[in-house]
């Protein structure tokens, strides 16, 4: 009786890692022992799977360069309380649709993230506007709305009332900083790096969603976002050689 041949591959130390992470054992299978490199089906799960994680360890740092610029300046001039809370409220909605319905990680990790940031940016907003309390008092309130919301007290029917709201949410967010930036006449404290990451990332969650989930839902709401942060990083680009300390002095 012949023994089966098992085959093998040099990538067979990295399998566990790629399998789990990157690509199902069947595009292992036929990217490296059938070294069919161009399998069209394979070649969108990996891109798509790349670019999620990409997205999500980009999404740790996005807003850095935001909170740095505000602590550094110690104001928050330029930016809009409102349009922060419509932006965590849509951040949140979709954290909380993915868990809901078991999403892979790959597919909404920056949220977690983004949703972090978020919070503190608010935060920021109000110290350096002279309301610490307020900020303070925001921070409670969010997190406990989070617990409720993530916890299975609350039925999925809501969960996906909250998604479906996030389109509005972001339209109104983006134009109320939109037109903050336009009465201004600059965007103050509005972080260009990280204006453009937002930019960039909802974008390729366009791609990412439709892959990994189908759910044409997330897939509209990123389509909107990436049209939304488009307007806000062609202001950024617009206003770029405008200041506060300059529109006060031509004033």
């Amino acid at each position: 009786m012949a023994e089966e041949v098992v085959e093998t591959s040099f990538m067979d130390p990295f399998k566990d890692i790629l399998v789990n992470y990157l690509m199902p054992e069947k595009c292992y299978d036929e990217f490296f022992l059938q070294f069919n490199l161009l399998h069209v089906d394979c070649l969108k799960i990996v891109i798509s799977k790349g670019l999620g994680i990409g997205i999500i360890l980009g999404s740790v740092l996005v807003k850095l360069p935001q909170i740095l610029k505000l602590i550094g300046a110690k104001s928050a001039e330029g930016l809009s309380f409102n349009s922060v809370l419509l932006e965590l409220f849509a951040i949140t909605g979709t954290m909380a649709y993915s868990i809901a319905n078991s999403f892979p990680f790959s597919s909404w990790g920056e949220a977690l993230f983004l949703m972090l940031q978020t919070v503190t940016i608010g935060f920021l907003i109000q110290h350096y506007g002279g309301n610490t309390i307020k900020g303070l008092g925001f921070l409670a309130v969010y997190c406990g709305l989070l617990a409720v919301v993530l916890s299975p007290v609350t039925p999925v029917s809501v969960v996906t009332t909250m998604q479906a709201s996030n389109m509005p949410a972001i339209i109104f967010g983006r134009l109320i900083q939109a037109g903050t930036n336009y009465r201004n006449g600059h965007t103050g404290q509005l972080s260009a790096i990280s204006v453009f990451l937002l930019f960039a990332g909802s974008l390729a969650r366009i791609f990412t969603t439709v892959q990994e989930t189908g759910d044409s839902l997330m897939a509209v709401t990123y389509i909107i976002s990436s049209f939304c942060n488009g307007v806000i990083a062609a202001q950024v680009l617009y206003y770029w050689n405008s200041s506060p300390v300059l529109r006060k002095k031509t004033e």
